[in-house]
């Protein structure tokens, strides 16, 4: 899933992330009345600089509500970032310096290149928690947890295509980054949910570069092929910028997907990413803020404490459920495990909602084909509309059913 000349919409999201993205630095938290004894420390593997930024900077944010919370409960987290910095040689010495230089307990990665870095993770033993966002080492390797299910990418859920049906589309196109493994997957997949439900293909593109905004031919094969319902699995910059050229070409979209982007990511890019993104809808594995629910209103007020007052952006998500599911697996080991103990808890899991943000659904840790399409095949949705994103009826959550045969 995941991210993103000198398109408008790419220029003001790109302005906003790329702000203030310096070198490592560490936070703690873990205060409030439920907090007592030793602190564990954890690792964040971001991507806090470079293309995939746009979509995953401000995971740190979101751990620290997260911190804030764990606190809460009973238990004490502080955490040291590593920078990617979407790079290969940079996912792997982030890695290195969580583990050897930093010795942390678990890393956590909202990352779009973990894929990168999980061989040598899995080696040195070190659980991982996070957002399945880059590719299949979720599923196979046992020492990574993902806060809203594996994602097997040999699995297809019919709630994409539901989606698309449901809104009006007719002819479904794709569009995925070729070194993702989770974006190209993502792609390929979204428009096998799409036949499944009887709409037809009318453009695939599961090799484009990696967050580049030359989407000029991409829109003009869009076009000519009668699309009238798309999914970008890219990042903001790149999924933007397409939208952009699309309307250029004067291919009004019945439905135009992209999986981040919500919230505070675009609604703090400024007025010109705002207006790209009207009629934009905007996909979610957990409750979108709109919902107004008692774990969506606790979030936000635990993002306080992380200094932010606006709306959550997708990797705000990714921290902060992270550091729920380590509060679950840490209430279990004390502090500071030994990384096999934290694994074998994490393991034993049966029951993870995410601090309510999975809503009536779990995940089930001990259980990986279990949610190899996310916890129950289910997404939210919200769609831009002036000024705010709006939920859309029937898909608060939609979920849907493993397409057979895939």
């Amino acid at each position: 899933m995941k991210f993103r000349n000198k398109a408008l919409a790419a220029l003001a999201i790109l302005a906003v992330v790329g702000a203030g993205c310096g070198s490592s630095k560490s936070a703690s938290g873990g205060g409030g009345s439920g907090g007592s004894g030793a602190t564990t420390t954890i690792g964040l593997f971001g991507d806090f600089t470079g293309e995939s930024a746009s979509g995953n900077k401000t995971s740190n944010l979101g751990l620290e509500a997260g911190i804030y919370e764990a606190g809460l409960n009973g238990v004490k987290l502080k955490f040291v970032e590593a920078d990617s910095q979407t790079s290969p040689t940079g996912a792997l010495a982030a890695a290195q310096k969580l583990v050897e230089q930093d010795h942390v307990s678990a890393v956590v990665s909202v990352s779009a290149l973990t894929f990168l870095a999980a061989s040598y993770l899995q080696k040195a033993g070190v659980p991982v928690v996070g957002l399945a966002e880059d590719g299949g080492e979720w599923v196979t390797d046992t020492n990574m947890f993902s806060t809203f299910g594996f994602l097997d990418p040999t699995k297809v859920s019919t709630g994409g295509g539901q989606f698309f049906k449901m809104e009006g589309a007719t002819v479904v196109g794709a569009l995925g980054y070729g070194i993702s493994p989770q974006s190209a997957d993502a792609a390929k997949n979204i428009t096998t949910s799409a036949q499944a439900v009887g709409l037809r293909v009318g453009y695939l593109n599961a090799n484009f570069p990696f967050g580049s905004t030359n989407v000029a031919p991409v829109a003009i094969a869009m076009k000519s092929n009668g699309v009238d319902g798309m999914s970008s699995e890219t990042d903001p910059n790149t999924s933007f910028s397409l939208i952009q050229a699309l309307r250029q070409e004067g291919d009004n979209l019945k439905v135009a997907i992209v999986p981040d982007g919500y919230g505070g990511d675009l609604s703090q890019a400024g007025p010109s990413a705002v207006q790209i993104g009207q009629g934009v809808y905007f996909t979610l594995s957990f409750e979108p803020v709109e919902m107004r629910t008692a774990a969506t209103e606790k979030f936000q007020a635990a993002l306080t404490h992380a200094g932010v007052s606006g709306e959550p952006t997708y990797a705000e998500y990714g921290g902060y459920t992270s550091a729920a599911l380590l509060t679950q697996a840490l209430k279990l080991t004390g502090p500071n495990p030994t990384h096999s103990a934290l694994i074998s808890a994490l393991s034993g899991i049966t029951d993870f909602n995410a601090w309510g943000l999975l809503g009536d659904h779990q995940l089930n840790m001990t259980n990986r084909a279990a949610s190899a399409i996310g916890v129950d095949g289910c997404g939210y949705y919200t769609k831009l509309v002036g000024s705010s994103f709006q939920l859309v009826p029937n898909a608060d959550p939609l979920c849907g059913t493993e397409v057979p045969g895939h």
